[in-house]
């Protein structure tokens, strides 16, 4: 599903509410979500997962056109834990 398959599918589930209000719900949730992570928290929605930041270390990479070794700084990565209910549904 795409952001924009979700705000529609939220929209008809919301009559209430126009299409652009359910956008800016939709847009406010993952801001949030984005800052939070981007503070070094940690998100978690119960019954879902689980979202948190996985430190890299600096590496030595390739190029895969011209095979010649990169440096590749030190990064954290988005990381995602499902939560028991959501592996308890996918596992039926």
């Amino acid at each position: 599903m795409i952001r924009s398959e979700l705000v529609k599918k939220l929209a008809d589930a919301n009559p209430d509410f126009t299409p652009g209000e359910v956008e800016s719900i939709v847009t406010t949730f993952f801001d949030e979500i984005v800052a939070r992570l981007a503070a070094n928290g940690r998100v978690e929605l119960r019954g879902f997962g689980a979202f948190s930041t996985r430190a890299r270390d600096a590496r030595t990479g390739r190029n895969p056109r011209t095979g010649e070794s990169v440096d590749v700084d030190a990064k954290r990565v988005p990381y995602f834990k499902p939560g028991k209910e959501m592996r308890a549904r996918l596992n039926v």
